[in-house]
């Protein structure tokens, strides 16, 4: 089936633009503009003609960081996986990385393999995320410390040859023994070096960045603050252009004017992730995060019994409102954000983040408000949230 959808406003990393029209019938656009040059590919045969009537169009968003929700955790097998994935996927989110938090080694290659596997057949999952085991434990999270290890060479060998090539991300703290080492492993196999969960300063932060670290894992989440004399990794990487910025933007994680100084001091290199876990797009209750408790209330999660805060309930549409609105920033960095930025991030801004004929047919309309109205994933439709 055709699918045509047209007088769109369209936001991309490109620009706005008003009176927009795009087509598909696979996997990537077929076709956009402006004006009226839709007529011809609204008559193809069973076509698929949406009025848009204005309502913003945007790309699929991208989250490199995730673990879970709907009632459903990454870490809990690839039902869970695909459970989870549709509900976000029905808020926006049509390409997604699945984030692991610390487990044993032996565990953690498991879980590599099979969300390998499920790579392979579905291409809206971009690979995995290991979050651990390699992170200090002063700022481990909600992550179990007795999962935590130092990144040694056998250990490191080990889990990229488990991901078979889809590890696309790792988290580790560059002050562990070995950590410099395993960047320029990690590296050395394609895969992206985040900083964080991490008590690293400004100058071995910059360090980690020089031997090929290129983003900062939620940043002001898990890590020295800035301060005056004490700049911390957030300074060193707002400061380096080659590297890109996790942010949640849940109202809880990061206040909203920090978020608007970060999109002034680095506004093409922030990334809004969501970092969910199983509670998202679902109710207040007790869940897991890996092997620990966890409690929501009002939508927060907290490791049970500790004011720790255990990955949020966020979805990505809810993250775009939120630095619409709560932080003023412009639709078109806004959007980058969840769009054409993690594409650059992950090396993919080749055929993601874009509305343009030969990129992905991840596509999302949503009403005036910026709520969703309909997405599309590859070019297949996901489940309609309203």
């Amino acid at each position: 089936m055709t699918v045509v959808i047209h007088s769109a406003t369209k936001v991309d990393a490109d620009d706005r633009v008003d009176d927009f029209w795009l087509a598909f019938s696979g996997q990537t656009l077929a076709a956009t503009g402006t004006g009226t040059g839709w007529h011809g590919w609204a008559t193809a045969e069973n076509a698929e003609v949406i009025n848009a009537a204005g309502r913003w169009i945007t790309p699929g968003f991208i989250d490199m960081h995730g673990h879970g929700g709907g009632g459903h955790s990454f870490d809990n097998g690839a039902d869970e996986i695909r459970q989870a994935l549709e509900m976000h996927r029905a808020h926006g989110t049509t390409r997604s990385i699945i984030s692991l938090v610390a487990n044993p080694v032996e565990t953690l290659c498991e879980s590599l393999g099979m969300i390998a596997d499920l790579a392979e057949r579905d291409p809206r999952i971009l690979g995995s995320h290991l979050e651990g085991p390699f992170l200090a434990r002063n700022h481990r999270g909600a992550h179990n410390p007795a999962h935590l290890t130092t990144p040694t060479p056998e250990i490191v060998s080990e889990l990229i040859s488990a991901g078979r090539g889809t590890i696309r991300q790792v988290t580790l703290a560059p002050e562990l023994p070995g950590a410099l080492d395993a960047i320029d492993a990690f590296v050395a196999a394609g895969i992206v070096v985040g900083v964080g969960h991490t008590d690293a300063d400004f100058a071995l932060t910059k360090q980690a960045f020089d031997r090929g670290a290129t983003l900062l894992t939620h940043a002001f989440n898990a890590m020295p603050g800035i301060k005056h004399r004490e700049p911390g990794p957030v300074t060193a990487a707002l400061g380096d252009p080659r590297v890109a910025l996790e942010l949640i933007l849940d109202g809880f994680h990061v206040h909203p004017e920090v978020a608007r100084v970060a999109f002034f001091a680095a506004p093409m290199r922030i990334l809004l992730i969501t970092d969910a876990m199983a509670a998202a797009g679902s109710v207040d209750g007790h869940y897991k995060l890996g092997d620990l408790n966890v409690s929501v209330t009002d939508g927060r999660a907290m490791l049970s019994g500790t004011t720790t805060i255990a990955g949020s309930t966020l979805t990505q549409d809810v993250a775009l409102r939120s630095a619409l609105f709560d932080s003023d920033i412009d639709p078109v960095l806004a959007v980058r954000a969840l769009t054409a930025s993690p594409a650059r991030a992950l090396g993919l801004d080749d055929r993601l983040g874009y509305l343009a004929p030969g990129f992905a047919a991840d596509v999302v309309l949503l009403d005036t408000d910026w709520s969703v109205n309909r997405v599309w994933a590859a070019g297949e439709p996901a489940t309609h949230t309203n």
